[in-house]
């Protein structure tokens, strides 16, 4: 196919994203006008549409990944047709797709069924299906990936991305990678040995700017060197390497939003050397991801705050030095959001499952980790306070942060959510590598696996949907860059973290039994990626109480 031909099959994919988001929009409106009570939008009465509401947050995010690699096959079709193909398979099958979710949810958001069918049947939307979601160009782009024994594409990265991401490459294959596997079956703690070559490379000062001591310019962010370095990590091990960014990040980007200059000139430097290791005690037993109504009591005391309460899920507490923590300082039990404070909670790092720390004064922190199927080696801790001491200047902001604890950490989320779609593109890129070195090798009825064009089929589709997540990540991390992008941060996380799930699925698949076996480190993928949909926002509430409401609001 010439470029000519290449650039006018994109468009046509590009008006039928355009027309079915026609519809998301007037479905959205439809809820929106059903859920409002005058101008205003009634939580309770748009909860009514929660299964509408879920079905057209994933629609959108398909669309948008969609928009996204038809963009990157753009840009980068002349360098490797196979990025125009890989555009269009996954377009074709994201329509289709789309289209469905619409047709089941017609009645519920106010569509008309028959205005649906008709775009689905649409000839030229028809002829798009039929050309690129049909078996023989599925297998197509299968094969050449087979034959090139990869799925790498041009990444349109400038030099110093492109030599971040192979520093990083290197040290995830030497390093990490080789302990990953024991890491992963003995639940261990992740070494410092990764720790300590992971802090020479910078890896914890990603997000802090150089005048603390991190890699990141002083006059603006570099979302994208977060997002470049977050994949490669995650690759080698998502549990040992690839979350090892996402504290600091956090943690950085609360304290940049509301810390004073002396907490930052005291905490950044720490946090970027790697001096001092970061959790983030945010969620509780009780509430989940309803961070509103947390309830982590911080009561005053001289020359401080004393801690009650507890928090679960707070992930590498054990060997970290500092946990911050959201705590409630309004007594007004009606306050929500607004009656939370962040604290900078010191305590001696520790090795472990388990870990207890009683100050002088009597006060006492302790944490046992949680026993996960996957994502092993930073554990996740149910963590204790019991009349802990905290000082003052620990109060993020100081008296000025009092009440904006829920806002800080709000700067980090974002953040944390589209480094998450970051993870998820990892975990599938090491999937999709062992699963295609398996299928060229494995001999099953006399030829390998990777000849069958069901395999051919799963290999294309997988390598559009890895295309798929990785543009739509760039495209999202350089919006953020320039100050936008939030939303899109949401919709990132949404689409690429269910994307991996089904990617590292499709790879254990391949490789049959041995996929099931814990001496293959497919296994491992399948059951890291798992957690992905669940941490820095959980599927179900990123869908409903992000974006939809948000889009809703829009409508």
């Amino acid at each position: 196919m010439s470029d000519a031909q290449y650039s006018a099959e994109l468009e046509l994919v590009g008006a039928a994203i355009t027309r079915a988001a026609h519809f998301v929009s007037q479905a959205l409106s439809n809820i929106r006008a059903a859920a409002s009570v005058g101008d205003r939008l009634d939580g309770e009465l748009i909860d009514e549409h929660q299964l509408s509401c879920y079905e057209l947050a994933f629609c959108t995010a398909e669309l948008s990944a969609a928009r996204e690699v038809c963009a990157y096959a753009s840009a980068a079709g002349g360098l490797d047709p196979l990025a125009r193909d890989a555009a269009l398979a996954f377009s074709a099958e994201a329509v289709g797709s789309v289209l469905q979710r619409l047709l089941a949810r017609a009645t519920d958001a106010g569509l008309d069924p028959l205005a649906v069918c008709a775009l689905y049947a649409d000839t030229d939307v028809r002829a798009l299906r039929e050309r690129y979601g049909s078996a023989q160009f599925l297998a197509s782009v299968g094969l050449a990936v087979t034959e090139r024994g990869g799925s790498r594409l041009p990444t349109l990265l400038d030099e110093d991305k492109e030599m971040v991401r192979d520093a990083f490459a290197r040290f995830g294959a030497e390093v990490v990678a080789p302990l990953a596997e024991e890491i992963h079956r003995q639940d261990l703690d992740v070494p410092d040995a990764i720790l300590a070559q992971a802090a020479e490379l910078g890896c914890f000062g990603i997000s802090i700017p150089e005048r603390f001591g991190g890699l990141q310019p002083d006059e603006h962010d570099d979302s994208l060197g977060m997002i470049v370095v977050t994949e490669e990590l995650s690759k080698a091990s998502l549990g040992a390497a690839g979350s090892l960014i996402t504290r600091p990040e956090i943690a950085a980007k609360a304290l940049l939003q509301g810390g004073t200059a002396a907490q930052q000139a005291r905490w950044l430097p720490s946090i970027a050397s790697g001096e001092t290791l970061c959790a983030i005690a945010i969620t509780e037993p009780n509430y989940g991801s309803d961070v509103a109504s947390l309830g982590l009591r911080a009561t005053p005391a001289e020359g401080g705050w004393v801690l009650n309460g507890s928090k679960t899920w707070c992930t590498f507490a054990g060997k970290a030095g500092l946990l911050v923590t959201m705590a409630r300082t309004a007594n007004d039990p009606h306050a929500g959001h607004k009656g939370l404070s962040l604290f900078l909670v010191e305590k001696p790092p520790a090795a472990g499952h388990e870990f207890r720390h009683q100050q002088t004064g009597g006060g006492v922190i302790q944490g046992k980790a949680i026993a996960t199927l996957g994502y092993r080696g930073m554990h996740s801790y149910d963590v204790f306070f019991e009349d802990y001491f905290v000082p003052a200047d620990c109060l993020i902001g100081g008296e000025d942060g009092l009440g904006k604890g829920f806002y800080f950490t709000m700067a980090g989320f974002s953040g944390g959510r589209i480094q998450t779609a970051a993870r998820a593109t990892g975990v599938m890129q090491a999937a999709f590598d062992m699963a295609l070195s398996y299928a060229r090798d494995r001999k099953v009825f006399g030829k390998p696996v990777g000849d069958y064009q069901l395999t051919l089929v799963k290999l294309g589709r997988m390598m559009a949907t890895l295309t798929a997540s990785r543009q739509f990540s760039y495209a999202v991390a350089r919006m953020m860059d320039k100050g936008e992008g939030q939303m899109e941060a949401s919709l990132v996380k949404l689409f690429s973290c269910r994307a991996a799930e089904w990617v590292t699925r499709e790879a254990m698949q391949i490789h049959g039994g041995m996929g099931y076996a814990e001496e293959s480190a497919v296994s491992r993928y399948f059951v890291d990626a798992r957690v992905l949909s669940i941490f820095e926002g959980a599927e179900e509430t990123l869908a409903l109480k992000v974006i939809a409401r948000t889009l809703v609001s829009r409508a």
